[in-house]
């Protein structure tokens, strides 16, 4: 039983018994095939129905092969195009090939010798077709075009990220959770002159101090229990590149002595190494964290704020940006689709967009991500609605950010605060070590101010 269609050939020959022979064999092996009794006909039929592969006799009235090779890499130059020709005009055959032709075959040739040269050729095509999207989806996720805004605090920020990218700088990107560093840290890289080496990027939250060292670092066999075997480290990985430190004000003290040591010599020494090695790697860091206050408090170093803050990005809040949740939706929406093909939503209704746009979105892009991709996946229609986001985000809609500071009576600063800490725990659905990150604030920092503003009998905001 033929397999079922892979491709469409188009085969183009004035002998209309030869052309029929060709596409009786090809479409009992599982291809679509159309036939062209001319050249012109080959162009018109290539035209409204784009082929994947052509087979087309070289000596035609009229258009003949050559013109019709052109002719198809006008319309779409991927498209491989297979010459037949008698044995006599072997010379305009390999001049077909110095102009794009895929391959030409002498009459006669065995059948089995085109089905062959198909396959092959079209197998070569999806291949290429293939490399061309991967790099396309490498672009689209690592240059400016993963950052996905048109309002003036994004169009700005493009353009700084545009200035500094070319330099070797040390940058400290910062901003909320959810805002999209990693993404402007990814641009930079992508946009230098270091882009065809390696981007490696490493959070200082994931790992202890001691694992944190050895990954950034390598060791040694034998360095420490369970050191197996030598492993490079992070540092000799992004060599020539450049090392991304994600949350660095949660890197312990101790190992930002050595980060600071490595950022002053351009060396890094493997745990239990004895010797250094040089490194060339630019180094960008990133936090949601307000770094000063941990210098202040004596959490990081001064000299390593310093060192690393040569060049700061702040990477605007979603509720900073609200014009661009239409578009942000938009894109959210594509990309869910594509990994779920069977999806029905495809659009979102103006008052859905309005409502989300009323939100504060405490976890930023990310969370709006989230929820459009959860909307996409549980809807059942082609739009989604209000009240889609009733049944499946209600907490969007129930709770309300705290009113504007001149709607309301002067209060002492603390009550504010306090005012503010609750709704944001509200926000996050009173889980605290989100709620932290976002306030910027240590955890154990969330639990006595909640403590300290409950005993002092501190009044809460009602959700409405």
């Amino acid at each position: 039983m033929p397999r079922k269609p892979s491709a469409r050939v188009l085969v183009a020959d004035d002998h209309v018994e030869m052309a029929r022979l060709l596409a009786d064999q090809l479409g009992d092996n599982g291809y679509l095939v159309d036939v062209a009794a001319s050249g012109a006909e080959a162009l018109e039929l290539a035209r409204s129905r784009p082929p994947d592969l052509v087979v087309t006799d070289l000596r035609m009235d009229g258009v003949d092969g050559l013109d019709v090779l052109s002719g198809i890499q006008q319309i779409d130059a991927t498209v491989p195009v297979i010459i037949m020709t008698a044995f006599g005009a072997i010379d305009s055959a390999i001049e077909a090939i110095k102009h794009g032709a895929y391959h030409y075959l002498t009459k006669p040739f065995q059948l089995q010798e085109l089905l062959v040269y198909v396959e092959r050729a079209i197998a070569d095509r999806r291949l290429r077709d293939d490399h061309r999207a991967l790099r396309r989806l490498v672009s689209e996720r690592s240059g400016l075009q993963a950052m996905v805004g048109r309002s003036s605090a994004m169009l700005d920020l493009f353009e700084f990220v545009e200035r500094v990218a070319p330099s070797d700088a040390a940058v400290l990107i910062r901003g909320e959770s959810g805002t999209g560093k990693e993404l402007v840290a990814r641009a930079l890289h992508f946009l230098s002159p270091r882009s065809k080496r390696p981007f490696v990027a490493v959070s200082c939250t994931s790992l202890p101090e001691a694992l944190l060292e050895s990954e950034l670092f390598g060791h040694v066999q034998g360095a420490f229990s369970g050191a197996l075997s030598t492993r490079r480290g992070l540092f000799a990985e992004a060599d020539g590149g450049t090392l991304l430190l994600d949350e660095i004000g949660d890197m312990p003290p101790e190992l930002q002595a050595k980060l600071l040591r490595v950022l002053q010599d351009n060396e890094i020494r493997a745990v239990g190494a004895d010797v250094t090695r040089k490194i060339d790697v630019r180094v960008l860091a990133a936090t949601h964290q307000p770094i000063e206050e941990r210098v202040d408090q004596g959490a990081f170093r001064a000299d390593l704020f310093y060192r690393l803050n040569v060049v700061p990005i702040r990477v605007p809040a979603l509720r900073e940006r609200v014009e661009d949740i239409p578009l942000l939706v938009e894109h959210f929406v594509e990309k869910t689709r594509r990994s779920n093909p069977t999806a029905r939503v495809s659009a979102c209704s103006p008052e859905l967009l309005s409502a989300l746009a009323d939100y504060p979105w405490p976890g930023n892009v990310r969370e709006l991500e989230n929820v459009v991709k959860r909307l996409v996946i549980v809807g059942s229609g082609e739009t989604a609605t209000l009240d889609d986001l009733r049944r499946h985000a209600p907490a969007l809609l129930e709770t309300t950010p705290p009113v504007a500071w001149e709607n309301r009576q002067p209060l002492p600063l603390r009550t504010i605060e306090n005012d503010y800490i609750a709704w944001v725990v509200r926000q996050t659905g009173g889980n605290k070590k989100r709620a932290a990150q976002i306030l910027g604030i240590d955890e154990s920092t969330l639990h006595r101010r909640e403590k300290r503003g409950s005993e002092s009998g501190a009044p809460k905001r009602r959700q409405h």
